[in-house]
């Protein structure tokens, strides 16, 4: 069995300021880092269930384009989180 592990470095929570669609879709439109550093989301590219391999956890996993680089922006309920480098 897995261990969960509950402090995991890799895993970073972030505020995530989002709009949402008639259709119910939720549409990122800036994250705040732990250091209080505000990043614009320019465009989602895609969104599918997936699994962060690198900070672990399940949900929601939304491709986003911040400053030009492709970076995935995970959503377990009722949190967001990303991954450290």
């Amino acid at each position: 069995m897995r261990q969960i592990e509950y402090n995991n470095p890799a895993k970073v929570y972030v505020y995530v300021n989002v709009d949402f669609a008639e259709d119910g879709r939720m549409i990122p439109r800036f994250i705040v880092w732990e250091d209080g550093r505000r990043f614009e989301v320019d465009e989602v590219l895609d969104v599918c269930r997936a699994a962060s391999r690198r900070a672990g956890g399940v949900g929601e996993r939304y491709l986003c384009k911040i400053a030009g680089k492709e970076v995935p922006l995970y959503f377990e309920s009722p949190k967001w989180f990303m991954e450290r480098k």
